[in-house]
């Protein structure tokens, strides 16, 4: 894009915020807005904040304008991450209104999106890009007040009383004070607690949250408190019921700084702005003069990045990193606090993030697994690592999208949190029950009994909403108990109707398993037929948990491709040994150094790097590979914490590695 051609505006959401921003751009050099989008294009006064540009009629026909580089998203909150992915698949830059979305996890899917198409993205904190802001930072540099130890932030203000009708007290509309305006705090909390390390930001290590719930189940005051691992505390608050006093102050060693209003700076037309230095009886007052208007700042930084091909706004504005990481941050608040908003639930959320309906996909290829009935994706999803369900939805939705049909979940998983997510993942997406397989485990250790077969599997069934599993496994092995008195319990839940597949052993050894098919066979009960034991490339030295078992070594390999018997295999990839998290010269990491760390992995290792450069790929995709490439079913269970880290791990699924490769692979 030239230097000199605008960069020309569209606004989704025509809002109070809106035509603030609008203000910015008609004072900035790169910007010219164009046109705004309304669903209500009549209404009268609409185009009054708006001078010179169009009003179009819905938001759809902005995107589709090809007279628009780039929208700026001001809707309410609940729609800013699904507007954010329609523009940017239609191919425009975006800037959306804080909070970009709702939770990190949400943030994290719209910076993916960017990443794949190519455009520029950013979360519109306007303090971010003024000169003021600069300044504090440098401050914080110079050491003026020693050593940074307290930060104490706040954004509040009283809205007089209950207003039901208001955005701000809306459950639904994500109210409250944490989302609207808790981000400022927060955001500069964690860019002085960089500046002192001379990074961009720097991530709280714990955060503690509190709040008062108002009547309609929204936060209307909350404070946190802010570790950091350099030892700086942060005091942050918010509020919608409670005018504060709103001033940053950076406690030293030495005096403290204080500015008021400091996401105001200078002021929305320009002005003078204030920062004072304390440092016993002396005071020193800095003004920061600037004439330019606030959102101007904003709306240069993002047509300078466009014009220059980035992607993300440069330091001190809010990067993809910095983003994620504050709205992190608020997820924690959120969750001390116990705030979850209804369009955050099942119920509600029964769209995928870009607001469309969830359908099946094909580009997961499918194979057919021994003793299922059904075509079953060559990897399973496994999704234990997700707080709640608007997190677990993003990841679920995406695979099924992709093709994915095979879901791991288990007893233990989350204390049944997993299994709940899962049941009202697929009656909220009416996934038919029919053309997905379903993984259930039971009797994990210390309760490792055969009652507790059935008794378990009774909790699983109605957390999972249905009435069956496909497959099921001892999720552990109990060698004290004759393993007849196992496969009785697990015949019986086949005879029930509930166990409707195979069923078998996680993490059972081979003479387990083998004493387990020979007592069905002698007593004309189901025998086991399915295992799930770790399985990669990299051989699994020491338990990454008590009780686990690797089927990976010579001896393991000969019994699998013997009997045929289908592994659904965890740590498929080796946990981060493929990654640059592993190297000869890289300790950081116990479990990994613990359980992978041998001259014989990392000879497979160098293997994996050499042909992952051949192919133009990475190693860890490598790794993925060899295991559908035995000779044996085995069917990786994959758990990606994002839907990058999904797609990621799907892109290795078109790499076929020929039997050669496989043993060259291995040594």
């Amino acid at each position: 894009m030239s230097s000199e051609q605008p960069i020309r505006w569209g606004i989704i959401g025509p809002g109070t915020i809106a035509r603030t921003f609008a203000d910015g751009i008609a004072h900035s050099r790169t910007g010219k807005l164009v046109a705004i989008a309304s669903r209500n294009p009549e209404k009268p006064g609409l185009g009054d904040g708006f001078p010179g540009a169009r009003i179009v009629k819905g938001y759809d026909a902005l995107l589709a304008d090809p007279e628009i580089d780039a929208v700026y998203v001001a809707t309410p909150h609940t729609g800013h991450a699904e507007w954010a992915i329609k523009a940017i698949r239609a191919g425009k830059h975006v800037l959306v209104e804080k909070p970009i979305a709702l939770s990190a996890f949400d943030a994290d899917a719209i910076y993916h999106e960017a990443r794949k198409a190519g455009v520029f993205a950013g979360e519109g904190f306007m303090y971010r890009l003024h000169p003021q802001t600069a300044k504090i930072v440098e401050l914080v540099k110079s050491g003026v007040i020693g050593t940074v130890r307290i930060i104490r932030s706040s954004f509040g203000f009283n809205m007089g009383g209950f207003k039901p009708e208001h955005r701000l007290f809306a459950n639904d509309t994500a109210g409250g004070g944490i989302l609207d305006v808790g981000g400022y705090p927060v955001s500069m909390a964690r860019l002085i607690a960089g500046a002192v390390e001379n990074k961009p930001f720097l991530e709280p290590e714990k955060v503690f949250g509190v709040a008062h719930l108002g009547q309609s189940g929204v936060d209307e005051w909350a404070s946190a408190v802010l570790k950091f691992q350099n030892g700086i505390i942060a005091e942050v608050s918010c509020s919608i019921m409670a005018q504060q006093d709103n001033t940053l102050r950076v406690i030293g060693s030495e005096g403290r700084i204080e500015v008021k209003d400091f996401w105001f700076a200078s002021g929305h037309k320009g002005g003078v702005g204030t920062i004072e230095i304390f440092k016993g009886a002396e005071q020193e007052t800095i003004e920061v003069k600037e004439d330019r208007w606030l959102y101007s700042f904003e709306v240069d930084a993002a047509g300078d990045a466009i014009r220059a091909g980035e992607k993300e706004f440069a330091s001190p504005g809010m990067s993809w990193a910095d983003s994620t990481g504050n709205l992190r941050v608020l997820d924690k608040w959120r969750a001390s606090v116990g705030l979850e908003y209804g369009v955050e639930t099942a119920s509600k959320r029964t769209t995928n993030i870009a607001g469309g309906a969830v359908r099946p996909g094909s580009s997961i290829p499918q194979r057919q697994i021994p003793g299922i009935s059904k075509p079953a994706s060559v990897v399973t999803l496994g999704f234990e690592f997700f707080p709640n369900f608007a997190a677990a939805s993003l990841t679920l939705d995406a695979f099924y999208e992709a093709g994915g049909n095979v879901f791991d979940t288990a007893y233990v998983y989350g204390n049944g949190k997993t299994e709940s997510i899962f049941g009202d993942w697929h009656t909220s997406r009416n996934v038919p029950r029919d053309e997905i397989v379903l993984i259930g485990k039971g009797a994990h250790s210390p309760l490792c009994y055969p009652d507790m077969i059935a008794k378990q599997l009774d909790q699983s069934l109605e957390r999972l909403k249905t009435d069956y599993v496909d497959i099921y496994f001892m999720h552990r092995d109990n060698t004290g108990i004759p393993v007849g008195e196992f496969v009785d319990a697990m015949d019986a839940e086949v005879n029930r109707g509930r166990i409707r597949g195979i069923f078998g052993g996680s993490n059972w050894t081979r003479e387990r398993m083998d004493e387990a098919m020979a007592y069905a066979a002698k007593t004309g009960k189901k025998a086991p037929a399915a295992l799930s034991n770790n399985f990669s490339l990299a051989e699994m030295l020491d338990p990454i948990w008590a009780g686990c078992v690797a089927a990976s070594d010579d001896e393991w390999k000969k019994w699998l491709n013997e009997k045929q018997i289908p592994n659904f295999a965890w740590s498929s990839q080796g946990r981060g040994f493929f990654t640059d998290r592993a190297g000869r010269d890289k300790h950081d990491d116990e479990e990994i150094v613990r359980c992978w760390y041998s001259d014989r992995n990392f000879g497979r290792r160098d293997r994996a790097n050499e042909l992952a450069n051949k192919l133009g790929r990475n190693p860890i995709h490598i790794a993925l590979a060899y295991v559908i490439a035995q000779p044996f079913p085995v069917i990786p269970l994959i758990g990606p914490r994002t839907i990058a880290e999904l797609e990621d791990s799907l892109s290795a699924l078109d790499i076929e590695l020929t039997a050669e490769q496989v043993k060259w692979l291995e040594g």
